[in-house]
């Protein structure tokens, strides 16, 4: 059959149908991944040294890490946000990259020796006698991911950029004059005389129906309804699943036996220890601990001769001894146990707190286990899901015709941009904050009549995605709304009028008062309004007493000038009394404080300027293309 197939292929037919063959599978992108053979795969190139996309998209992690530790939450980076910390992520490696290339030309070498002498002398590698430990060293690497030359040449790496850099930032020293003037500004406090004015201490007179129908009239944009629209959704969520998917006791049952290890906890143990070499000291020390001392008072008594130490939830293997392991997990809580023997020295024990070991029962891991089954079986049927409704959508089937067996929740109804209804409740919508403000969004982008399409809500971290599709069907515009419907804010918002005019009446006339030569005390009194000496504040945060509207104009003031403030409650008539002025003699302290900070700030801006010469000099290239890759859904 082979002999055969080789003759054939010799023939004008099968040449012709080899040249059709290898046209259609360059239309149809076999000629694509020919064609990338050989194209460039890096983000970027700072001189000869290249970015490639693992470095980025480690960056990127580490950035996208920081930021939701800044947040103190999950983060579901947008497209938009992805491509904002890539490219802050880029620039970053660019950076980096360009001062590695400067540091390389002036041939900056940091000696084996010195690494050495700094990881010796770095606390968190100590172990309890107060000297190096590598088995401390190990474990600390191990805690943040790292490898032992990964460490070392990250501690190089800083080295050699503070070789590089040190000299820039230490040649800046704030002048004199300079922080005087930030030191004057930022300490500066001031007390003022203050009259208030409450719009609720007006009792307006009663509006008559012409007052307040010529209200109504001339404020149209008070009481101008909003856009609302008239729509149909289905959505396709977790939230819409669950009640569809059923979880047996086997279920449970499979899953506790896969996640037993999880479920099993190691006993440990809190233990204060006190290490020392001479046998007596230690029987000393440990009739001080036996008759009542704290462990505050022990570590003062153990400073001179003796090492303190105290381990937190440390299991037995944790531990860096393993006769001290032995010893505290023989030890009863809360007693004194030594002086004992070990290689380390003669040791004394008090454990704080035991945790012992045990297992999580299958009833106390049940709700556990049961939102993570509930959560996998979604996972895994969501997508078939999606796919069933993407297809019916397209044959043209109406969201009211839409198959009962899909786990969709169909809603109706009429609501505004933000999701409010005509009587100013929130719409019920089905599914997550997220998917709600999406679906909003889109009905708002879309037309009336515009085909029905199932929208993707990217799944957050550790979850499913959730699906919608929303129809038009109705666009109802702005519009006034009667009088008869808004006549209570109407009636409201006029007399809140007429209390707000009698009280900037009265607070420009007292204003004008006191810049005749009347205190601001005298004229508060005349119009009746109350006044106080507010508390001595500074610029930074307002003290209690002191509104907060009120800072900002306080420190523009000259002594004795007067001013009106519109605050939420009323207007405030007020007037710096006293402007103390700190003296930077006496608080020498502060302004250190203040000068370090100015040298600090100034140091960072050199610092930046230079590198960023740096890296203007480097010439970054960006390869677009494969930038835009990481953005792309």
């Amino acid at each position: 059959m082979i002999t055969a197939l080789r003759s054939r292929l010799g023939t004008w037919f099968a040449r012709v149908l080899f040249g059709v063959l290898i046209v259609a599978f360059s239309i149809w992108g076999i000629g694509d991944v020919i064609r990338q053979v050989g194209t460039e795969t890096w983000v970027a190139k700072v001189g000869d040294r290249a970015i490639e996309p693992a470095e980025l998209q480690q960056a990127y992690q580490q950035e996208l890490s920081r930021i939701t530790r800044l947040l103190g939450g999950r983060v579901d980076a947008t497209p938009e946000m992805k491509r904002g910390i890539l490219s802050q992520a880029l620039d970053q490696l660019i950076r980096q990259h360009a001062v590695g290339q400067a540091i390389a030309q002036m041939h900056l070498v940091v000696p084996e020796a010195a690494l050495g002498q700094e990881i010796l002398a770095m606390p968190a590698f100590r172990g309890t006698d107060g000297k190096f430990s590598r088995i401390a060293f190990q474990a600390a690497l191990r805690n943040v991911g790292l490898s032992e030359s990964r460490f070392m040449d990250s501690l190089r790496s800083e080295n050699q950029q503070n070789q590089l850099l040190e000299p820039i930032r230490a040649s800046f020293i704030p002048p004199d004059s300079l922080t005087r003037q930030v030191y004057q500004f930022t300490t500066e406090q001031r007390e003022a005389g203050l009259a208030e004015l409450p719009f609720a201490a007006i009792t307006a007179s009663e509006p008559t129906s012409a007052q307040l129908q010529r209200w109504y009239d001339n404020h149209p944009d008070l009481y101008t309804r909003p856009e609302y629209r008239r729509i149909k959704v289905v959505i396709l969520a977790p939230q819409t699943l669950q009640s569809q998917i059923e979880i047996s006791a086997d279920d449970i049952a499979a899953a506790y036996e896969a996640r037993r290890a999880e479920f099993t906890r190691i006993e440990k143990r809190s233990a204060e220890i006190i290490i020392t070499q001479e046998e007596a000291k230690a029987t000393t020390l440990a009739e001080t601990w036996r008759a009542g001392a704290n462990w505050e008072a022990m570590q003062k008594a153990a400073a001179e001769a003796a090492v303190p130490v105290a381990l937190t939830d440390a299991t037995e293997a944790e531990f860096p001894d393993p006769a001290l392991a032995k010893a505290v997990f023989a030890a009863a809580e809360n007693s004194i146990t030594g002086p004992i023997q070990t290689p380390l020295g003669w040791q004394l024990i008090r454990v704080s707190k035991i945790t012992p070991a045990g297992v999580k029962s299958v009833a106390d891991a049940t709700e556990e286990l049961r939102a993570r089954i509930l959560a996998e079986k979604i996972a895994d049927i969501i997508y078939q899901r999606a796919t069933k409704v993407e297809d019916i959508l397209a044959a043209g089937t109406s969201l009211d015709d839409m198959p009962g067996d899909l786990g969709l929740a169909a809603a109706t109804g009429t609501l505004d941009a933000v999701g409010l209804t005509r009587q100013g409740e929130q719409a019920p919508i089905p599914g997550s904050p997220e998917l709600r403000a999406a679906l909003i969004a889109a009905a708002f982008q879309a037309r009336q009549g515009d085909p029905v399409r199932l929208t993707e809500l990217p799944a957050p971290e550790g979850g499913s995605p959730s699906y919608f599709a929303v129809a038009v069907e109705e666009i109802i515009p702005p519009g006034l709304k009667p009088f008869t419907e808004v006549a209570t804010a109407v009636h409201d918002d006029l007399m809140h009028a007429a209390q707000r005019r009698t009280q900037e009446e009265t607070a420009t006339k007292m204003l004008g008062a006191v810049q005749a030569g009347q205190s601001l005390e005298d004229a508060a009194t005349i119009a009746g309004a109350t006044y106080r000496r507010t508390p001595r504040t500074g610029r930074a945060a307002p003290v209690e007493g002191v509104p907060r509207e009120l800072i900002a104009p306080l420190f523009s003031l000259k002594a004795g000038e007067a001013t009106i403030i519109e605050a939420a409650e009323g207007f405030l008539v007020a007037v710096p009394l006293d402007i103390i002025q700190a003296d930077a003699k006496i608080d020498e302290a502060g302004y250190a404080r203040i000068r370090d900070g100015l040298a600090q700030a100034m140091a960072s801006d050199a610092e930046a300027t230079y590198v960023n010469a740096l890296r203007v000099r480097s010439q970054p290239r960006i390869n677009q293309k494969i930038f835009d890759s990481f953005v792309q859904p």
